[in-house]
């Protein structure tokens, strides 16, 4: 039962389809027929127990065959192979069974495998009692796949894969193969083209760039203390809780002084206390996938499951993130399911055809960026981003996701002109099988990983992105405030003699405050391309940009919505951010400076501790304006309530840099109203003007509401108060039929 001479040419020309079938041993009539493929040995002999034939070579390139009397299928043997005068010792991988089956076939093409990370990729296992790898990949059109790296000379004829033909899935086991050991997919195409080598889609590392093969990795073996952190989480309602996020790109916030990147224990030690200390709730991380550009900060990911080489090993990122827990701190992770670049080592044309992306060029490529875009409706497609977000959930223990460029996902003409874009069969410009996909995510995510957020970056009128799945919703947890952003940095950063014509600008956003759950986000996006810093922004002096920073981001803090803040903004740096370099962390050296870090570190105090800043964020009973229009003198007057009778905290903006005297406001109650907070204390680094901490109220109604005071307002400030005395309200008592009180 010998190989026929066509098997043994595909075989050494690396275009068999079913290797398996010819290679390894064969059971045969009073024994096993063995078969080995060994490019460039000269001869190879199998040894069992009490046994060593030597094969003979039927091709000289390398392809040898024998007959093992005696044995039966299933004993164990190792090849002695000669080569160049020097003989090792191997086991053959085409003597071991399958390590995927059946199920896993049958859930990847249904697009409900939610783990598909478990099965896919390089997992260093034991195999039928022996130490190795699985390696598993899908590519359903390609003729043959092979595991190429050092250990085979990026030969594919080595090790050519098992196809399951069901699904489309590839998969080898390769004993004695070893953590750290880097590796690529060889794959021929459906035409028979052999493609450029590609990266593997579940691999868990990456070579640092420009180098880009994956890197076999464990990830499953670190030893979480974060428990208690994780149960609370399950059980917290993220949209009554306080929420102030530090928006980080990790490998330029501090860089060593020859440029070279932290590593993620070095930013455990340094990032997170640092964060603590400013009283940041959660660190919200840009992009940590494998990229091969720095210059696109992560947005164009290559490996979806790999944490970025550039800050080491990824068993750094589950203990910078147990560390963050450790110190009450959360983690959310930017992810980007929008699209993907065109590199030849990565996702596009993967197997020889458009396998990931869409096929249509009019739903699958991103004119903007010049990238792919993931073909939504297809199950395997989805099944492969949707256990993508669950991966980073669940393996790292991430406390949400942050969904870059929802937009551009969900609108067939985004960025796209008339005939640029393929509408939907009754003329319809929403992307349905985005919108599904989003729809079965989100709504898996909240079953798989209960109390993490998902968050999306969506800058469009579209309806319910923070609804409920069961209500119509698209099920994300908040939605970025992209129109209060752009509103209100066009207000701070005209000049206080003409902002009285832009009034709207900062009044508008509680027009729909609370049709979803929002963050408010100052981010990375605001300091790149020209557009300067936040404290750049604003017009006048040094002194004049600074204490109208420091009003805006009191303005923010007691605006309805969770916060968010690009890193370097809380020293207010004049220079734009760059991903090549790290922070101008010299400036903390100038008080002033230290003066804004100081007023964060406050307004988060504050945010954390203060219920009426945070509890009803996203509901109208949380917010009640004292007065929106007046636009003469450019203030803004308003009281925030914590939806629940405790006591509320009025917040007064004056974006002028004239000090306004004896401003009338509407108050809830009569009564001692303490200064608690105003950004133009000296600490802060302002002029210390103010009312001397206290605030007295009368019982004459103004503004709607029972009670007013008389308040001065500081240039360019914003001024918290709150009263010094508060009741709860007692709840009403109702006599039933019964007789019966009724609460």
């Amino acid at each position: 039962m010998h190989a026929s001479e066509g098997d043994v040419l595909a075989l050494l020309e690396g275009r068999h389809a079913d290797p398996f079938a010819v290679l390894g041993p064969h059971a045969a009539r009073g024994g096993l027929m063995l078969r080995v493929l060994r490019p460039g040995a000269a001869s190879v002999e199998a040894s069992f127990t009490g046994l060593t034939q030597r094969l003979e070579p039927r091709h000289p390139d390398g392809f040898f065959e024998g007959f093992i009397p005696d044995v039966r299928m299933g004993e164990a043997y190792r090849l002695r192979i000669t080569e160049g005068g020097t003989t090792s010792e191997a086991l053959d991988p085409y003597a071991f069974g399958p390590g995927l089956g059946p199920l896993d076939d049958h859930l990847l093409i249904e697009g409900t495998h939610h783990r598909l990370h478990d099965r896919l990729g390089a997992h260093l296992v034991t195999h039928q009692g022996v130490a190795g790898v699985r390696f598993a990949v899908w590519a359903p059109h390609a003729r043959r796949v092979s595991v190429v790296g050092e250990f085979n000379r990026w030969d594919g004829r080595w090790h050519p894969m098992r196809r399951r033909v069901d699904s489309g899935l590839w998969e080898i086991f390769l004993p004695g193969i070893t953590e750290g050991t880097a590796y690529k997919y060889e794959l021929l195409g459906a035409h028979g083209a052999l493609l450029p080598l590609k990266a593997d889609p579940f691999g868990f590392a990456a070579e640092l760039r420009p180098a880009n093969a994956s890197v076999v990795a464990r990830i499953d073996d670190f030893t979480w203390t974060d428990e208690e952190w994780m149960a609370a989480r399950a059980k917290r309602d993220p949209a009554a809780a306080p929420m102030s996020i530090y928006e980080v790109h990790a490998p330029s916030w501090k860089r060593h002084p020859d440029g070279r990147f932290w590593n993620w224990d070095e930013l455990a030690a340094h990032l997170i206390p640092y964060v603590a200390d400013l009283g940041f709730t959660h660190i919200e991380l840009m992009p940590v996938m494998e990229h091969p550009f720095d210059g696109s900060w992560g947005y164009q990911p290559i490996g979806m499951h790999a944490v970025t080489a550039r800050l080491g090993h990824p068993s750094g990122l589950a203990r910078f993130i147990n560390a963050a827990h450790m110190a009450g701190i959360g983690v959310i992770l930017d992810w980007v399911p929008a699209h993907f670049p065109d590199d030849a080592h990565g996702l596009a044309r993967f197997d020889g055809t458009c396998l990931y992306e869409h096929p249509d060029p009019r739903r699958g490529w991103h004119p903007d960026w010049q990238t792919a875009i993931y073909d939504y409706g297809r199950k395997e497609v989805e099944a492969f981003l949707a256990s993508n977000a669950l991966f980073w959930l669940e393996r790292y223990h991430a406390d949400g996701l942050r969904v870059d460029a929802v937009s551009s996902m969900i609108h067939l003409d985004y960025s796209r002109g008339p005939g640029e874009w393929a509408p939907n069969e009754d003329g319809g410009n929403d992307n349905r099988d985005a919108v599904g996909f989003l729809h079965r995510t989100n709504a898996m995510l909240a079953e798989q990983a209960p109390g993490a957020m998902i968050i999306a970056e969506e800058a469009t009128n579209w309806s319910g992105v923070s609804a409920p799945v069961a209500k119509g919703g698209l099920g994300f947890a908040f939605k970025w405030n992209m129109g209060w952003m752009n509103d209100t940095l066009r207000y701070v950063a005209k000049d206080p003699l003409f902002r009285a014509h832009h009034h709207q600008l900062m009044n508008f956003g509680l027009m729909y405050a609370f049709n979803e759950r929002f963050i408010l986000p100052l981010s990375h996006d605001e300091v790149v391309h020209g557009k300067g810093t936040i404290g750049g922004r604003m017009p006048g002096d040094t002194w004049q940009k600074l204490a109208g920073l420091r009003a805006y981001y009191g303005f923010m803090w007691g605006h309805p919505g969770k916060k968010l803040l690009f890193m370097g903004q809380e020293f207010a740096p004049w220079a734009e951010w760059s991903e090549a370099r790290e922070l101008d962390w010299w400036l903390l050296e100038h008080a002033p400076h230290q003066g804004v870090q100081t007023f964060i570190r406050e307004l988060n105090r504050m945010h954390r501790e203060t219920p009426a800043l945070h509890a009803a964020d996203a509901r109208p009973e949380g917010f009640c304006w004292i007065d929106a229009n007046d636009a003469d003198h450019s203030l803004f007057t308003w009281l925030r309530f914590d939806g629940a009778g405790g006591p509320p905290v009025a917040v007064l903006c004056n974006f002028t840099p004239i000090p306004r005297e004896a401003v009338l406001i509407g108050l809830p109650r009569a009564g001692t109203w303490l200064e608690v907070l105003n950004s133009d204390a000296a600490d802060f680094g302002g002029s210390g003007q103010g009312n001397l901490g206290r605030v007295e109220a009368v019982p004459v109604p103004a503004f709607g509401q029972p009670a007013s005071a008389r308040v001065f307002l500081p240039p360019l400030c914003t001024i918290h108060l709150a009263p010094q005395a508060w009741e709860m309200p007692k709840p009403t008592t109702v006599a039933t039929t019964s007789g019966t009180p009724h609460v």
